[in-house]
């Protein structure tokens, strides 16, 4: 999985192999951002051509007669634009010369085998991020190349591409390349510069970005099959006379505790469910992906935790539980709309201001409650320290029809 050595098996076998090369260009997509949506998209740059990557000099050169204006350009190959990110990713130069004999010789020919260059800095560790910012751009751009593509990994850990490595096995048949210590130069016809992104756990139909309609349904069942995860429906009430269906509630020992988490795992299972209960997280993603996929309804209170629906089987219901404050954009953007591409059945549950701990600690006068929305125009920073460090103690009477209405959801 390393793959920091000089030459691996496929390139030695295609440096023999003489392929005509495509016609040289560069296409780079700046920054694009949706309508109503704040977070651009990072920098990414395709290039086809005679086309050497240079770890040792963190350079991409471009052989381009007569064509000098990137030279100089400076890409930071990971799938989030955040100003917060610069000094966690490494920045990779591209540069343009006119003629072959000007850039730094071939040491590895990769034929005509495309590369990806991507960074697994950033935010990664983080189960969100992980799969927003670098898994699921990472099958965006390389899904169509049916594992004939090769991987070079800048900001390299190896414990991260360790955890993830069934599916980068699946996405690429190779040995990836450990840009940040290997000195060859490896040649190919065409090497994409970063990662293409949509939305965070969103994919849509796009004339450039996803020309194929490559949908979070497809993401799902490609997580499925490399997991090895069985169930790709849920349970059905009345199907299996005597069964019950199986709940996860997620729990949290940091921020956003359930609070009475017991007594609604009480309650679930007065009302019919079987619940389990279980924290997210931890190295050995495939362990609790089988526990997410045994169950047919998910709880959590938003968090990252949450990104774990993507294990459930197609239909399965996912319960959010929205914190106080007016973070029903987040809630929503970042789980509610990817819940139902993944093709989930979505309900929220909004948390009054008396099932807030933020109600020991601030006067109800205070602007937590009065106008949370002052809260978020003072910044992530500011949401961070006040709304998203709060409890909740949800109200069973509140919460009971929202557990009954996920079994009438898994009626048909």
């Amino acid at each position: 999985m390393d793959g920091s050595s000089s030459k691996s098996p496929e390139s030695a076998t295609v440096s023999e192999i003489e392929v005509p090369k495509p016609k040289s260009n560069i296409i780079c997509d700046d920054k694009s951002k949706d309508k109503g949506f704040p977070y651009a998209r990072p920098v990414i740059c395709k290039m086809s051509g005679d086309v050497r990557i240079a770890p040792g000099s963190s350079s991409v050169i471009l052989t381009m007669p007569l064509y000098q204006s990137t030279e100089g350009r400076r890409v930071r190959p990971y799938a989030r634009h955040d100003d917060s990110l610069p000094p966690l990713v490494r920045e990779v130069a591209i540069k343009t010369v006119a003629n072959g004999s000007d850039a730094p010789e071939c040491s590895v020919r990769h034929g005509d085998i495309p590369a990806v260059v991507f960074s697994v800095g950033g935010s990664t560790g983080n189960f969100f991020h992980d799969m927003s910012d670098v898994l699921i751009p990472l099958y965006l751009t390389s899904v169509q190349f049916n594992g004939r593509v090769k991987y070079f990994v800048t900001d390299y850990k190896q414990w991260w591409l360790k955890k993830y490595k069934p599916i980068l096995r699946r996405l690429s048949r190779y040995d990836l390349v450990d840009f940040d210590s290997n000195n060859d130069v490896h040649c190919f016809h065409h090497v994409i510069l970063g990662l293409v992104r949509d939305r965070d756990l969103i994919l849509r139909r796009h004339p450039t970005r996803n020309p194929k309609g490559h949908s979070m349904v497809g993401f799902t069942r490609f997580l499925r099959h490399t997991y090895g995860l069985r169930r790709d429906r849920p349970f059905v009430l009345g199907e299996n006379p005597g069964k019950k269906p199986r709940m996860l509630i997620i729990s949290r020992r940091g921020t956003r505790r359930l609070l009475n988490l017991h007594e609604v795992e009480a309650m679930a299972t007065a009302l019919g469910f079987e619940v389990t209960v279980s924290e997210a997280g931890g190295n050995t993603v495939k362990r609790f992906a089988a526990t997410v996929n045994s169950c047919d309804v998910r709880v959590a209170v938003h968090g990252a935790g949450l990104t774990n629906q993507m294990f459930l089987p197609a239909r399965a219901v996912v319960v959010q539980i929205v914190p106080w404050g007016r973070m029903e954009w987040m809630a929503t953007n970042f789980y509610g709309e990817p819940a139902r591409g993944m093709g989930l059945r979505y309900q929220d549950y909004h948390v009054a201001g008396e099932e807030s701990s933020l109600a020991r600690w601030y006067p109800r006068d205070h602007a937590v409650f009065r106008d949370p929305m002052a809260i978020h125009a003072q910044g992530w920073k500011a949401l961070a320290e006040v709304v998203m460090t709060q409890d909740v103690r949800l109200d069973l009477d509140r919460f009971r029809p929202i557990l009954l209405r996920a079994l009438d959801l898994l009626q048909d």
